[in-house]
């Protein structure tokens, strides 16, 4: 059996179409089949509710008397700096610029917010001034009713489906997939499985260029395949467009995710029209059926390893089994909002208010995601470690960690023990410990130590030497033993001779 766009929109007109939510045609398929479901259903919606870090908007002020020209120049909205490089009074603000004033607490996304719920918003503007746009500077204030435009975009959304996250470092990492516990601590994902849009059409067969979505409460569009779209790998991605002035903020909320930045968490809702028993077939499809990748974030590498495959059920469960041991999983994105979303797409078709349209132009298929171009030489810890190490064990004197310390003429004194590092001593931790009564390495040594390995860049190890305010980490292999030491005499030896 098949059925076109067409016919189904007429049933949408006489009030007569049969509209599923994605969980309910999961059972519908689970217990009478894809052949069954496409006689009895004629549409099905999905939903996603999560933050989209890409998202920003286009926003048009009108002039001001006398005018003034905005681009090129500076613009700044309840302190958030946006961008200006449009025309005299054109400007994007993205979700993820940062507040001068108030840091991480506020930024992009939460003017988003604020815009969409008609607060007021202070503009601080400067131009350079022309002949015909003599202005400089210009601070007033405004909400979206005084706006001409404002066009919520999209650039990447909607993933198709979306790697999960853990940690197999001895340190807690901050990460747009949140707060990862070491030692696979946790796992996070963002994904809202059967809800998902793009995994209920895997193949692109009915979402395209063209097809009207529910975008943040209101109408909206796909405009493209989304940056980064890369349908090899069953990661595809959408870039979508709306009206601001219609949307809903229930459905537009901007957020801050600890020590990483802002972003904007954005609902979308697209419908599935179920044309052929195949699509009913992958629109039925459940939980167990959907799989990603767990990926090790510990690794700050392009490529991060994959540490297991994962079903959606078993994100959802709460619990997977990680590394010999059941770990919690916590989502980021809201399952009951992507609920909400696709059971008010829902009402919205059956009440006749939302129609299906085909699209123009399909998504596409063959994509291959391409890396960024480098011309530099990443610069790794193995390049500048010092690999001629001097160590000391754990029941050794104070008075031998001394004696090596100044011998060496070094800072840093790795503590080994079986081959395996336990700690470290410093000569501060020496200077420290005079007049205490202490007598042995162990006593006074750092036993959480913090390390690095020896392909990881340069660059990474620095930041976490600032993090951590310290001037040395021993760099270890993946069971422990001792490879080397990197301080920053070492990077500063090296940025001198570059």
């Amino acid at each position: 059996m098949r059925k076109t766009v067409q016919e189904i929109n007429e049933k949408i007109k006489r009030g007569e179409a049969v509209v599923l939510t994605a969980e309910e045609m999961v059972e519908l398929v689970k217990s009478k089949g894809p052949e069954a479901a496409v006689r009895e259903v004629d549409v099905v919606t999905t939903g996603t509710f999560g933050a989209m870090c890409s998202t920003g908007a286009f926003l048009n002020f009108g002039h001001a008397d006398p005018p003034i020209k905005l681009g090129g120049g500076e613009v700044y909205l309840n302190d958030v700096p946006a961008y200006t490089g449009l025309a005299a009074v054109d400007v994007y603000v993205g979700s993820t610029s940062i507040s001068r004033t108030k840091g991480l607490e506020y930024g992009g996304g939460h003017v988003l917010e604020d815009l969409v719920s008609g607060k007021e918003i202070e503009l601080i503007g400067k131009g350079y001034g022309t002949d015909c746009y003599p202005r400089r500077e210009i601070r007033t204030t405004f909400t979206i009713h005084d706006l001409n435009q404002a066009i919520l975009c999209c650039p990447r959304t909607c993933y198709q489906r979306y790697n999960a996250a853990t940690n197999s470092r001895d340190e807690t990492l901050y990460t747009y997939m949140g707060m990862l516990l070491p030692n696979y601590g946790n796992v996070t994902f963002s994904w809202a499985g059967v809800l998902s849009p793009l995994s209920r059409d895997p193949e692109y067969r009915t979402i395209g260029i063209g097809t009207r979505i529910f975008l943040g409460g209101a109408q909206g569009y796909v405009i493209s395949e989304g940056t980064q779209h890369d349908p090899e790998r069953g990661m595809g991605t959408l870039a979508v467009a709306g009206d601001m002035k219609k949307m809903n903020s229930r459905y537009i909320r901007g957020c801050t995710i600890p020590r990483y930045g802002t972003s904007l968490y954005l609902g979308i809702g697209i419908p599935i029209p179920v044309l052929d028993e195949g699509i009913a077939m992958t629109a039925g499809r459940d939980e167990s059926q959907l799989k990603t990748n767990i990926l090790d974030y510990g690794v700050p590498s392009r490529e991060r390893p994959v540490v297991r495959e994962v079903t959606c059920a078993e994100l959802r469960s709460g619990k997977v089994e990680l590394a010999g041991k059941e770990v919690p999983v916590s989502p980021l994105s809201s399952f009951a909002m992507a609920r909400e979303i696709s059971e008010t797409l829902k009402r919205w078709i059956e009440k006749g208010e939302f129609l299906l349209s085909e699209p123009v132009e399909p998504l596409s298929r063959e994509r291959t995601l391409k890396p960024m171009r480098m011309v530099e030489r990443l610069v790794r810890v193995k390049d500048l470690m010092t690999k001629r190490l001097i160590t000391i064990g754990p029941d050794e004197s104070l008075e031998a960690a001394a004696t090596l310390i100044k011998q060496h003429n070094i800072d840093h004194l790795p503590v080994v023990e079986k081959d395996r590092l336990v700690g470290i001593v410093t000569s501060w931790d020496l200077a420290v410990s005079l007049g205490t009564g202490k007598k042995r390495v162990s006593e006074i040594m750092t036993r959480k130590v913090i390390t690095a390995n020896e392909e990881e860049p340069v660059d990474v190890v620095v930041r976490r030497l600032e993090q951590h305010k310290i001037s040395g980490v021993p760099v270890v292999d993946g069971e422990g033993r001792l490879r080397g030491i990197l301080t920053t005499d070492d990077i500063s030896k090296f940025a001198v001779r570059r």
